[in-house]
């Protein structure tokens, strides 16, 4: 099941949420505010290889959760 991102539209909070498929059209309710109806955002991801440094830059992943 895949993890997706929200945005709250009355108090604008982050947060995410494990969704099957055939629900992931459902409106989604905040778990700060109880508000219905949060937006799904897009999320970056960041990813390395068994090659890179831990020196390098991935290029990605969210802080908004840190």
């Amino acid at each position: 099941m895949p993890i997706y991102e929200y945005q709250c539209r009355k108090c604008e909070r982050f947060f995410e949420k494990i969704r099957i498929f055939r629900k992931e059209k459902d409106s989604v309710k905040c778990p700060y505010c109880g508000e219905e109806g949060a937006d799904r955002v897009v999320s970056k991801f960041s990813s390395f290889s068994k090659g890179e440094s831990s020196s390098s830059s991935c290029g990605g992943g969210s802080t908004r959760f840190s």
